[in-house]
């Protein structure tokens, strides 16, 4: 699968979702400001409530020192104690400080200030009067303040004062019941505009839901398909791979099949002409050698030509189908290209084959020799025309694990990643192909010291000869480094293929 890293376009909320989200939270800003708006009611009815309580307490604490101040006044007439004047010589202050008290209280009320006036002059008066009769008793005594009380009515200025504290507290009280019933008359409407609001935010709420639900269960639905078709996409990706992967190992068994046919054909039909040629014509030469020399000498040149064009014939025959795979061996062929290679490129390779890898390609498919050996020709191929190697080797052995390893190692230039993967590397692939046709693996990775390239083929043996072959050891196997030593038994060639010394020689 591939996926794609750009930004896809952007998406925007549908007008009628964005609607709703917005009327939502404009139903939630209003009934935010009416909550807020009840509670600044409420606190100012509690004040208002605290306010008339403070009011009441101070109008009966004023009559309560007046009244203290009558009582401790009769005590000094009837004991002519002074002591007894305590309260009456304090209760001036006390009271001007009350009424000091009771303006700040009923500063936003016109009425009770008035009334307050009222009582405000009749509490003076009552106090001027308790301290004309102190004078009185100071200078005629009981008797005089007795004759007095006949004539006076005392009581009347201290029901005044009662009678107006009342009214005070009366208007006070019904001033606080107006508030409250204004204020619960407010929180009334409130309550059932926050209530309509709230059941219009719920409704909004529901059908934003609903929305949303519907969009997620489409997009449910959309990603349920996307990956229903991905699913079969990868399916199809993997069978049409899988496809391509056999058809790739038919066409590789149909081409060896079809260069054996023909190096049959060479060798017998073709080789058997060639050779009645060349015997004609050292046949036509004999006699004429004499007679004809310049004739000869042109049928000596064509019969150096007819034995050129027979050494071509073994190199297409060799490179169609090796005679020395079938008739001596995987060994014996790998070793022989390994020299050829050697001598026509003048890099040194050096050959180490197990003893035991000919039994192996014996008992084993017919495949496994002629798969090995293409390998081994397409990677020295590659190192002949890429690698400007210097050196380089090839291994052929078993491993205890069960495995037959195949690794040509050259310590050259190396190969980039990317042509690795590279789709249009067909000699790769091939080579790739041919390990996985054996049901073994290919590598190919940087060798030590990040130098040259390591190519590893791992090919999992069958038929009784070894156990099956873990998963686990094939990835130990796969990681070890280039130069690591596979241990086995004697190798069956361990000659290097130097460069050999060209010598001409004449026709």
């Amino acid at each position: 699968m591939y996926f794609t890293v750009k930004a896809g376009p952007q998406q925007r909320l549908p007008l009628y979702k964005t609607v709703l989200c917005v009327t939502c939270v404009l139903f939630l800003i209003v009934n935010g400001l009416s909550l807020f708006h009840n509670l600044e009611s409420l606190k100012s009815a509690n004040a208002h409530t605290l306010q008339s309580s403070r009011v009441a307490e101070r109008l009966q604490y004023l009559g309560v020192l007046v009244q203290d101040a009558e009582s401790s006044m009769r005590g000094y007439f009837i004991s002519g104690n002074e002591t007894y004047l305590g309260p009456t010589r304090a209760v001036t202050a006390d009271t001007e400080a009350e009424f000091t008290l009771l303006e700040k209280l009923l500063a936003d009320n016109p009425a009770q200030l008035k009334n307050l006036s009222q009582l405000h002059q009749l509490v003076r008066r009552k106090l001027a009067m308790m301290g004309q009769a102190i004078e009185v008793y100071k200078h005629g005594g009981l008797d005089e303040i007795v004759n007095i009380a006949r004539y006076a009515d005392e009581r009347s200025g201290m029901d005044e004062i009662r009678l107006q504290t009342v009214i005070m507290i009366q208007e006070q009280n019904e001033t606080l019941a107006a508030r409250s019933a204004r204020f619960y008359d407010e929180y009334h409407k409130a309550l059932v505009l926050g209530m309509g609001i709230n059941a219009i935010a719920i409704v909004v709420l529901v059908m934003f839901y609903q929305l949303v639900r519907r969009s997620y269960f489409n997009q449910a639905t959309v990603e349920h398909a996307l990956q229903q078709s991905n699913e079969n996409l990868e399916e199809m990706v993997a069978q049409r791979t899988e496809q391509l992967s056999v058809l790739s190992r038919h066409l590789i068994s149909i081409s060896e099949e079809e260069k054996a046919r023909l190096s049959r054909e060479l060798h017998d039909e073709m080789g058997a002409h060639l050779t009645s040629i060349s015997m004609d014509i050292a046949a036509v030469i004999q006699p004429l050698q004499k007679s004809e020399p310049e004739l000869v000498a042109q049928l000596r040149r064509a019969r150096a030509t007819l034995l050129e064009t027979v050494e071509l014939k073994r190199r297409i025959i060799e490179n169609l189908r090796p005679s020395l795979l079938d008739n001596l061996g995987l060994c014996a062929a790998i070793d022989s290209y390994t020299e050829d290679f050697a001598r026509l490129t003048g890099i040194p390779c050096a050959t180490q084959i197990g003893p035991e890898v000919d039994g192996i390609a014996r008992e084993g498919e017919a495949s496994l020799s002629i798969a090995l050996f293409r390998i081994v020709q397409e990677s020295l191929t590659n190192i002949r025309k890429y690698a400007r190697a210097q050196h380089v080797s090839v291994t052929l052995k078993q491993s205890e694990e069960g495995m037959l390893v195949l690794r040509i190692i050259d310590d050259g230039i190396g190969i980039a990643a990317d042509m690795i993967v590279k789709p249009m590397s067909h000699g790769l692939l091939g080579m790739r192909e041919r390990a996985l046709l054996l049901g073994g693996t290919l590598t190919i990775r940087r060798g030590r010291g990040d130098k040259g390239t390591c190519i590893e083929v791992f090919i999992p043996l069958h038929g009784g000869m070894v156990a099956a072959v873990p998963p686990r050891q094939i990835s130990n196997l796969l990681r070890q480094r280039a130069d690591d030593h596979i241990p086995s038994s004697p190798p069956c060639s361990t000659r290097p293929h130097s460069v050999p010394v060209l010598h001409d020689q004449a026709p």
